[in-house]
């Protein structure tokens, strides 16, 4: 249940550092902040963990090391989702 809960926790933190990082931290709130960060941290294990061989926060590894592969995921994934919604996307 603990885990759980840490999990929830990371997601949030994840998927709002990404949606500050892309500019979309006006357009959600907390609930999509927990879903982006999570879904970011599936994306990454998909396309980045096997380039790199950190795991994510998906496979209860709360390292800093994976925190910032699922951080990467997650800028992915709203970088993806701004293309398809036909939106710019922001420069760093």
């Amino acid at each position: 249940m603990v885990n759980f809960i840490v999990w929830l926790i990371a997601g949030a933190v994840i998927g709002w550092a990404a949606s500050q990082l892309m500019g979309t931290n006006r357009r959600q709130g907390l609930l999509l902040d927990i879903v982006v960060g999570i879904v970011g941290a599936f994306v990454a294990g998909w396309f980045i963990t096997p380039l790199i061989g950190v795991g994510t926060i998906n496979d209860s590894n709360f390292s800093l090391p994976a925190l910032v592969v699922s951080l990467l995921g997650a800028v992915v994934l709203l970088a993806v989702v701004q293309l398809f919604r036909g939106g710019r996307l922001r420069s760093i």
